[in-house]
């Protein structure tokens, strides 16, 4: 942190910023509809984002409920009351449905009881129906404002000072229901819940040779269910969007008698609430137990999830992303004119963009429609991109063809894990190995990495070998750090011996959560964590916007003596408010002098007769335990991808006799900005920080101003990426999950 970084000043505004002032603007957040975790994340982030431009932030309790009977339900928010709320799940502010604001008669006196605080910018967090209520209440609003005049309520004056009204929307729902953004809030969070419970299950269902049905959340979508059902390796999934074809009782049957006969001892259908069949009739969890018990005999029962799919703490994924949305909507509400369209808050790929409102809300609409009347394959289709390769990949990784189906390509792929261990590695090692037997190949396993390779710990492996590997966690192939430089002879000799045709390499939070916890119930105390990561700031940066730290130190961003003792300064201060709790993150690697234990016994004698200290090095239990639904699903898309990849590279060279030997013959997988995208090695060189092992550019610095700002410290914004309404596209072919 700079010196200027670590300002506590509240009252003068930044500079960079200026024309963007909120100073005279009063913004209200409200929370409506059906509530989700994430959501007092996004409360969070507008009140501190929109007292940070100099805005007055507005509380509106109980959704648009509140917004009608005014009064006390309408209440100026301070920073402090937005303290310790990243990790409660549900909304602080309330929500509830409002029969009275659907009539003109209550949006009148919504309009009122707004004018006369002077709240002209609303942030509304809710779904579809809720966004789609404040872009009327807008476009009404100067007719309103007229017919309060009119009535004699308020003054001409106000009439024209108030003349129009701004709405930003943030959609927060665990159905991830609404088109145009990649995730809404809470969806992670739900299917966490939900994975949790399947991981419970399939150790009890194991036992007993069980087959369970699950079903989820999702009345009018099914990305709960499909989602989920990738993650654990599902052996059916029933989808609103997607109904099973005709005859499906009989197939489903089928495939389940296959696995059990493959010595599978359990099997998971998992259906959506709102799932149906070809003629529009409900497939019920219940109707799914009664066809697998009449049918097969097996010992099946019935698990409904229900509301604990909206309970719980909210992941470290919705909270950065509500926080994110929340400072972003701020802007948007300041930048806006009367010209300016109601805009929605969105997620693609890594970036949050602003996208008119009522044409996602059309594009809902739209999906809905297409159900109705049976044009399931549009439905699909207006899903997204993302959702349609979901449920493709599903597809692909769920039922395996005969073999006298499959042409055979006669190439071999190998499949190695090298580096650290990390979670969500075997589910990118099942994915490519049922790809790769779908595409013809016959794919190969390497144990214990490099060293593996060269001794010769190559094994066949199939289809049914990598069942269940999804929840595993750590590497069940084995992984080594060590690095293939000795062993090339070794490795290019086993390679010929075994007729490799192409190597797939995969390699290289709670606990802030139970750390502030405990930090919660004690007067001023401060905690020091050390995060790991090398060189790598990124876990402690996500880590610190996820957990409302106070500062996280990374080796991207220098710091000094100077800056240590501005940063307990800073706590100092917080401490004399009803804030007394403070978090500090420092990477493992973020500087050779300024150590853990050097920042912890600083803090420790600076913050003497203030505030006490507590340190805690995180170390290697950041690796461990089962995968997150996000690491399943992105190792299991993302190797299904590689897998194409090599399979396109093997037909094009198939027969010509031609050896690749070409930069795009080397290539790594992964995210840049919105896409997929394949990169050659060769590349990669000019863009990478070899010493450190890290990129020379870090995309997720951009968002390190935010967790400054939200801690109340004066951080350079980077406005580059925001400010253009975009136009609305299916969802990109890259999806958060």
């Amino acid at each position: 942190m700079s010196d200027q970084d670590s300002s506590t000043s509240s009252t003068s505004f930044p500079k960079y910023l200026e024309h963007l002032s909120g100073d005279g603007k009063a913004i209200g957040v409200l929370t409506s509809g059906g509530d989700a975790q994430g959501m007092n994340a996004a409360v969070r982030a507008v009140v501190r984002m929109g007292i940070y431009t100099g805005a007055k932030v507005y509380f509106i309790y109980e959704g648009y409920q509140g917004m009608v009977d005014g009064g006390s339900n309408i209440v100026e928010a301070k920073w402090e009351c937005v303290s310790s709320i990243l990790q409660v799940g549900g909304t602080i502010i309330g929500s509830a449905r409002c029969q009275a604001f659907r009539s003109r008669e209550g949006r009148l006196k919504a309009a009122c009881n707004l004018v006369r605080l002077g709240i002209t910018n609303l942030c509304v967090i809710g779904g579809d129906g809720s966004l789609t209520g404040a872009n009327l209440f807008r476009k009404e609003w100067s007719g309103l404002l007229e017919e309060l005049a009119k009535n004699g309520e308020i003054d001409s004056d106000t009439v024209k000072k108030h003349a129009y009204l701004n709405v930003v929307g943030m959609v927060g729902s665990i159905d991830n229901d609404f088109c145009g953004t990649d995730m809404t809030i809470g969806t992670d969070s739900a299917l966490h819940r939900i994975i949790e419970v399947v991981d419970a299950i399939m150790t009890t269902a194991q036992s007993h040779q069980r087959t369970f049905v699950l079903e989820v959340m999702g009345r009018h979508c099914g990305y709960l269910a499909l989602v989920s059902a990738l993650a654990c390796g599902a052996d059916w999934v029933f989808l609103p969007e997607s109904p099973p074809e005709e005859g499906w009782e009989e197939e489903m049957c089928l495939k389940l008698s296959e696995n059990r006969a493959r010595k599978k001892r359990l099997n998971i259908i998992i259906v959506s609430e709102g799932a149906i069949d070809t003629q529009n009739k409900p497939i019920t969890s219940e109707k799914i137990k009664e066809l697998v018990v009449t049918n097969l005999g097996f010992d099946t029962r019935v698990t409904i999830l229900g509301h604990v799919q909206r309970g719980g703490t909210p992941s470290a994924f919705d909270r950065i992303l509500a926080s994110r949305m929340g400072v972003e909507a701020v802007l948007a509400l300041l930048e806006a004119t009367p010209e300016t369209p109601a805009c929605v808050v969105s997620l693609r790929g890594n970036q949050a963009v602003r996208l008119p409102l009522m044409e996602c809300v059309q594009m809902t609409q739209d999906v809905q429609k297409a159900m109705d009347e049976r044009r399931f394959d549009e439905a699909v289709k207006l899903r997204g991109r993302s959702f349609e390769g979901n449920l493709n990949t599903y597809k692909r990784l769920a039922i395996k063809e005969p073999d006298d189906k499959i042409p055979k390509s006669n190439c071999n792929v190998a499949i190695i894990n090298v580096g650290a261990p990390a979670a969500g590695m075997n589910a990118a090692v099942r994915s490519a190995v049922r790809v790769g037997i779908a595409e013809g190949h016959k794919m190969f396993a390497i144990y214990d990495g490099f060293d593996g390779l060269a001794n010769g710990q190559i094994k066949e492996i199939g289809w049914g070998d990598v069942g269940g590997w999804t929840g595993q966690g750590g590497s069940i192939l084995g992984t080594k750090r060590t690095l293939p430089g000795k062993y090339l002879e070794k490795i290019a000799e086993q390679m010929h011996s075994k007729n490799i045709n192409a190597l797939l390499i995969i390699g290289g939070f709670e606990t802030c959560d139970r750390i502030k916890q405990s930090a919660s119930g004690t007067k001023r105390r401060v905690f020091i964590i050390e995060t790991m990561g090398g060189y790598c700031g990124y876990l402690a940066n996500m880590g610190g916007l996820a957990a409302g730290a106070d500062a996280a130190y990374i080796f991207e961003e220098q710091f000094d003596i100077r800056d240590l003792q501005s940063n307990v300064m800073h706590l100092t201060e917080k401490m004399k408010t009803s804030i007394q709790r403070g978090l500090v993150l420092r990477n493992e690697n973020c500087s050779v002098n300024y150590t853990t234990d050097f920042i912890y016994q600083l803090y420790s004698e600076e913050g003497k007769g203030v505030f006490d200290c507590r340190k805690n090095v995180l170390g290697h239990m950041q690796q461990g335990g089962a995968p997150s639904p996000f690491d399943r699903n992105f190792g299991t898309k993302i190797s299904a991808k590689a897998m194409e990849w090599i399979s396109a590279k093997l037909k094009g060279s198939h027969g010509t006799g031609k050896k690749f030997v070409s930069d795009d013959s080397i290539c790594v997988l992964g995210i840049q900005k919105r896409d997929l995208l394949f990169k050659p090695v060769a590349e990669l060189r000019k863009a990478t920080d070899f010493e450190h092992r890290i990129p020379k550019q870090q995309w997720w610095l951009k968002l390190r101003p935010i967790m400054k700002i939200l801690a109340k410290y004066e951080a350079s914004y980077d406005m580059s990426d925001v400010g253009k309404l975009e136009p609305v596209h299916n969802h990109g072919e890259l999806s958060a999950i």
